[in-house]
């Protein structure tokens, strides 16, 4: 007998007069200020510039939003697509459904867009932004306990998690399930604490950094994924997340492995018109003469 479970939330949306406040929304939120926090506060460490984080994620949040969704209804067509489906679902994010592999990969696009723009290698500053990314990422999961979704196998464990009946991937009889969400929540504030480690340590640049990140991430991704029971297709017998955790994980460990060499020592270009940090050493030098 279960002595004790983790009682999901009655609601996960609020209403202030018409406007709706969503939970899940309030988490993505949450967790994109926290990650522009540390990203900028890690930017400005290895000599960037104040203010160039924010420019950047306004595009990396954007594509990465578009990104999430869409990876979302292409692996999973079939819930928005065909009869007795409404098309229309696939754009209702606040639903919830956002796979962090196109957040990732678009987000990574608009944040090369932002990268350029400012005259920035995409390269270091995605291994600024490394921590902050997967802290908003366990900030993030948190939606999904308001939402009741994305859960994993029935449980008799004391911290299962207790679902509405007649969610689906409830099981009838079963009192509480596994808190997956909990689960990779935590798996990513370890793996924050991981790369924030072996950066200081190792003094990680060239994108490295980041590949940690994505190394880490994937690990524990793969093992979440085999306790999860929400609809997902499949590839020889495994869950088409688990899969790509698997290719994206070979993937940044050779990453890791061919990219060496030291941090870089100067991550943004001084702005048109105002010298260089040793330009201006220089000056100041030929002055006091």
């Amino acid at each position: 007998m279960r002595l004790a479970y983790v009682p999901s939330p009655s609601q996960g949306v609020w209403h202030l007069g018409p406007i709706p406040i969503r939970a899940y929304a309030l988490c993505i939120i949450a967790g994109i200020v926290v990650a522009v926090w540390l990203t900028e506060r890690r930017w400005v460490a290895r000599g960037g510039r104040p203010g160039t984080v924010m420019d950047i994620a306004v595009w990396a949040v954007v594509f990465g939003l578009v990104g999430g969704r869409l990876y979302h209804v292409l692996t999973d067509p079939e819930l928005y697509f065909g009869p007795g489906r409404h098309p229309i679902d696939a754009v209702k994010v606040w639903q919830g459904g956002l796979g962090i592999w196109g957040a990732i990969a678009l987000g990574g696009v608009g944040a090369w867009i932002g990268c350029h723009r400012r005259g920035i290698r995409l390269a270091p500053f995605a291994d600024a932004a490394a921590p902050g990314i997967v802290l908003a990422q366990a900030i993030g999961r948190w939606g999904n306990y308001f939402n009741q979704e994305l859960f994993g196998r029935p449980t008799t464990l004391p911290w299962g998690l207790e679902i509405d009946p007649g969610r689906d991937g409830t099981v009838p009889g079963a009192e509480a399930y596994h808190p997956t969400f909990l689960y990779e929540s935590l798996w990513d504030l370890g793996v924050a604490g991981l790369v924030v480690w072996v950066d200081r340590r190792f003094r990680l640049g060239r994108g490295r950094a980041f590949a940690v990140y994505v190394m880490a991430y994937t690990v524990g991704r793969f093992w979440i994924e085999s306790l999860r029971v929400d609809h997902a297709n499949q590839i020889l017998g495994m869950r088409l997340n688990t899969w790509t955790s698997l290719v994206v994980f070979v993937a940044a460990s050779a990453y890791l492995l061919l990219h060496r060499g030291p941090r870089e020592t100067e991550v943004e270009p001084s702005p048109e018109g105002e010298p260089a940090e040793g330009e201006a050493a220089e000056a100041i030098s030929t002055t006091d003469r």
